[in-house]
């Protein structure tokens, strides 16, 4: 579906003293990029704060004045967006994954009847997340952009400005569905206690080489359904029946070869698996062979 998205990266960073914090990085990758990892279709990106270094265009914006607030700042990103969807993030998202993001954009595309969780929102106006404890993450939410538009003029006309307005002043008055989050998604970094947590999670076992996947396409600049599981198998195939440092050496072939086949037209995940199970039917009659000669030596010994 076609969608803006609004990024409000400024703010003071208070509780991290003033650092810039959408240049922090988890997992060596700044939180403004991971969370524009997460909307890559978007068709137009703006972010509202202070020009920095990102991995894909955006476009930039700023509050008037800088330092307006929540309410101010996702005007100005407004301002810069035409289309009928807009989908609001805070830049400070390091476990955002654009699996959240599509089902924000499915609830606001398609609302529905209300949500147990959220008696009487049927989601006319949007959809925001709500974590696992509970709480709206408006920061964190697919918008309608003509309800969206209404409400900050009537917030503007009402107060005489937008500076300094909490945004649950602005989401009281729309009709929100509420999405589940997933244990981490809405987990967000506001202080230096924060991002050592987030740094340590992204290390745990049973997800660091998803995260380590996700880090690397994202600096390659490669969007490829990656099968981990074939990829381990060849690399254990290669390393017994060869030799350990024919694993790393034959998954970068692979890799190469399925590279060179998606250039011809092949889709890029079953060019993967083809020459994934070649370079691994390959290795085992390596393992064979090997096998065999060693029986042979045995019996003749």
């Amino acid at each position: 579906m076609s969608y803006d998205a609004i990024v409000l990266a400024g703010g003071a960073a208070r509780r991290l003293g003033g650092a810039d914090k959408p240049a922090l990085s988890v997992g060596g990758i700044a939180l403004l990029d991971r969370v524009l990892d997460a909307c890559p279709d978007a068709r137009t990106t703006v972010v509202v704060g202070g020009r920095r270094p990102t991995a894909r265009p955006v476009h930039w914006t700023l509050e008037d004045p800088p330092g307006g607030g929540p309410v101010a700042a996702l005007d100005a990103g407004l301002r810069r967006t035409t289309a009928e969807l807009v989908l609001v993030l805070s830049a400070d998202l390091p476990f955002l994954d654009r699996e959240t993001v599509r089902a924000l954009l499915d609830a606001a595309a398609a609302p529905g009847t209300p949500a147990p969780s959220a008696p009487g929102a049927n989601g006319a106006d949007g959809a925001l997340l709500r974590d696992p404890d509970g709480r709206d993450q408006p920061l964190v939410a697919a918008y309608r952009a003509e309800p969206l538009r209404r409400e900050i003029a009537l917030l503007a006309t009402e107060h005489g400005h937008l500076t300094g307005l909490p945004l649950r002043a602005l989401t009281a008055e729309l009709d929100l569905a509420r999405v589940t989050s997933r244990p981490l998604a809405s987990f967000d970094c506001d202080t230096w206690d924060d991002l050592a947590v987030a740094r340590a999670r992204i290390r745990e076992h049973g997800g660091v080489l998803e995260q380590w996947i996700t880090a690397v396409k994202s600096e390659l600049g490669i969007d490829l359904a990656v099968d981990t599981t074939t990829l381990l198998d060849l690399a254990r195939d290669a390393a017994h029946g060869v030799a350990r440092p024919a694993a790393p050496l034959t998954t970068f072939l692979v890799g190469y070869a399925a590279a060179h086949a998606a250039a011809t037209g092949a889709d890029p995940a079953q060019a993967v698996a083809e020459a994934s199970r070649k370079a691994a039917d390959l290795a085992l009659r390596w393992a064979d062979e090997a096998a065999a000669d060693t029986a042979e030596q045995n019996g003749s010994g």
